[in-house]
């Protein structure tokens, strides 16, 4: 009787064992194919191997292939869905704050700060980017052109006897940000700025691994000095604006915004946090640019013919060769900036972003379990033969219409109301600098192979080296 009673409860827990196993099974076929790697590492070091030797594209491709444009990987030991393609990047900025939050893996998160612009969602998220739009859109834009005019002109004249291009990029970029964007002057407290920036951008892509000695570890300490110096700042600009001193820099435009109530818009974390990011969004994005495109114009004869020719119509226009480039100039380098867009085309400065399902998702006739992180790409999009034939041909002309280009599939500065809001300083700072590289010099490349790794901005190993000729000033 007793060994009667124990068969029947066996019995009766079998077929609860096979539904328990079948809904397992088809939750696992609802989840994205692909692979988990090594545990607790997953795929983190394959990735970073890529990047470092200027592959991640291709690695990125070969998963897209393998698995298909949606699939399941590992990064920074959390479970991560890899999206691409198209429908994909519509997919993700769609979404609102219910189902992806922008929180990014801990070393970025950790780096940058947590009331960071690109962590931020909903209201929070709102509020930053219109306070820093206030300050970084077109209509504002116009007064700085002819500051940027004169910060080119100043680092032309100190600098720009080049071997090595990329260097003196990055030294454009972070003059540029500190004058316009911090309003730090020259000096001792700006180099020092400059050097802990780059301890800050060498580990927000590295295991967050907090331990003496390791890349993060010291990226965190660069990060605390360079909070306390835009905290000093803070103060400083607030001084001044009580005052009653006036000011034309990022800083003192956030510190002067008030609420309905008459209260600050933003705290001073706030504040701290998104020039913190502001400046690894500007240093090493343009920089990276206007380096691809001296490298890029010095393989094209034929591109270089087509920029002299528009920016010297534009300086034939000027009454005097040291009047300064003005919005209305910048407004008629339309060839110069389907150029600038190629290049972002093949060259992006950032191949990927992270987000968070912040609920279970399906998509594509998947599930992305909540928790887990969604890694979506622009590099794949952008060399897409079906969006972009010859996508490996540098090709300027492709963008001669850019309204007709498919929705979604031309993303370097991100899309939607994730839209990076300093694109517009980009693409006005590039095309200054663009304007006297082509009417005051000529130049050629000194090695054939010039190699590239991201660490996480695309870094030319040996700086891009140059051999530079003057032109003659041009004469109208």
């Amino acid at each position: 009787m007793e060994s009667t009673t124990i068969l029947l409860w066996v019995l009766s827990f079998v077929p609860l064992v096979i539904l328990m196993i079948k809904k397992k099974r088809i939750g696992e076929r609802r989840v994205p194919p692909g692979s988990f790697g090594i545990p607790l590492i997953g795929q983190t070091l394959e990735l970073s191997k890529a990047m470092r030797s200027d592959t991640a594209e291709e690695w990125l491709q070969q998963r897209a292939r393998k698995y298909g444009p949606i699939s399941k990987m590992s990064i920074f030991g959390k479970p991560t869905v890899f999206l691409t393609g198209q429908a994909y990047n519509k997919f993700v900025f769609s979404s609102d704050g219910k189902t992806l939050s922008s929180k990014q893996p801990a070393s970025v998160s950790r780096l940058m700060g947590e009331k960071n612009l690109f962590q931020t969602i909903g209201e929070d998220h709102r509020r930053l980017r219109g306070a820093i739009l206030s300050f970084l859109k077109p209509e504002a834009l116009k007064q700085y052109v002819g500051m940027m005019d004169n910060e080119i002109r100043l680092h032309l004249a100190q600098h720009w006897h080049p071997d090595h291009v990329e260097p003196l990029m990055k030294t454009l970029t972070f003059n540029m940000i500190c004058t316009l964007m911090f309003g730090i002057e020259r000096g001792e407290r700006r180099e020092t700025f400059v050097r802990l920036f780059k301890e800050v951008i060498e580990g927000t892509f590295v295991a967050p691994i907090n331990l003496p000695f390791t890349r993060f570890n010291r990226s965190i300490r660069a990060r605390s000095e360079v909070g306390a110096i835009i905290r000093e700042v803070i103060r400083e600009k607030r001084a001044k604006l009580e005052k009653g001193e006036k000011g034309h820099d990022l800083i003192t435009s956030l510190l002067s915004m008030c609420d309905e109530d008459g209260l600050p818009l933003l705290s001073d974390q706030e504040i701290e946090d998104n020039c913190t990011v502001t400046m690894v969004a500007g240093y090493d994005t343009t920089s990276g640019l206007l380096t691809y495109l001296v490298k890029l114009i010095a393989e094209h004869p034929n591109v270089y013919q087509l920029l002299l020719k528009e920016q010297e119509e534009i300086a034939g226009g000027k009454k005097e060769a040291s009047d300064p480039l003005t919005w209305e100039d910048i407004g008629k380098m339309k060839y110069t900036w389907r150029t600038g867009t190629e290049a972002l085309r093949m060259y992006p400065p950032i191949l990927f972003v992270f987000k968070t399902a912040l609920q279970d998702i399906e998509v594509g006739g998947y599930v992305i379990p909540k928790g887990w992180q969604v890694l979506w790409t622009t590099c794949i999009t952008h060399l897409d033969g079906s969006i972009y034939p010859d996508p490996h041909k540098f090709n300027p002309s492709r963008f001669e219409d850019q309204a007709a280009m498919p929705p979604h599939t031309f993303i370097p500065f991100g899309g939607g109301a994730r839209l990076c809001p300093g694109n517009e300083f980009a693409r006005i700072e590039t095309l200054a600098m663009i304007h006297y590289l082509v009417t005051r010099f000529t130049w050629k490349l000194c090695l054939e192979e010039n190699t590239v790794s991201r660490e996480p901005m695309p870094v030319f190993k040996q700086g891009l080296p140059i051999r530079l000729n003057s032109r003659e000033p041009y004469k109208a």
